[in-house]
């Protein structure tokens, strides 16, 4: 890995890769941050609820940590990119004739899974940087190691979910259960928001 080149007067420029690198991982950010807010308030009074907000809560602070990373490096933000995955993340929520997707179970399960592969991105990102801050005291090692820590004990907080809502789904659609009663079968789906 090529590491940040020392400038005459002592300072250190950050690569090309790194900006590109970084630029790329902010854009992500910013699109698992809006799944993620659209999710806690799609499940605000679901099993999910309170799991979701404080993941949520998390990846805004993560997010804001990155962008803290870029100002010590001196890298400057692409805005271009993040309105890029800003418009991304509202395209995905219309069908092709514009009007909203309809929520439901699979949709979570599918959203669990989006922000899984992101936080995986993100444990990378921080392993990356904590190879930076070898070469680069600008960097606070100790700070990226606490993220990289969290990064991983988010995985643990999505496989539960994905499991429950997973559980909940098979659950719904399996006629066994369904033979019990319509009531126990539309609070299983309300539970994953498919209710409108």
């Amino acid at each position: 890995m090529a590491v940040p080149a020392a400038t005459r007067s002592g300072g250190i420029h950050a690569p090309p890769w790194l900006g590109i690198y970084l630029n790329d991982h902010l854009a992500a950010a910013t699109a698992a941050v809006g799944l993620a807010r659209r999710m806690t308030r799609r499940h605000r009074r679901s099993a999910y609820g309170g799991e979701l907000a404080r993941l949520t809560a998390e990846f805004v602070q993560d997010r804001r940590s990155l962008l803290w990373c870029m100002a010590s490096l001196d890298v400057p933000v692409r805005r271009g990119k993040i309105r890029a995955a800003r418009a991304a993340g509202r395209a995905s929520r219309l069908t092709p004739a514009g009007r909203p997707r309809r929520r439901s179970g699979v949709n979570t399960l599918v959203g669990l899974e989006a922000l899984r592969v992101g936080v995986e991105g993100k444990a990378l990102l921080w392993r990356s940087l904590l190879a930076v801050a070898v070469h680069d005291t600008r960097l606070q090692t100790g700070r990226l190691a606490e993220l990289l820590e969290r990064a991983g004990q988010q995985l643990t907080a999505l496989d539960s979910l994905h499991s429950r809502a997973a559980s909940a789904l098979i659950s719904a659609d399996d006629p066994a259960r369904a033979a019990s009663g319509p009531p126990a079968s539309v609070g299983r789906r309300r539970a994953l928001g498919d209710d409108e």
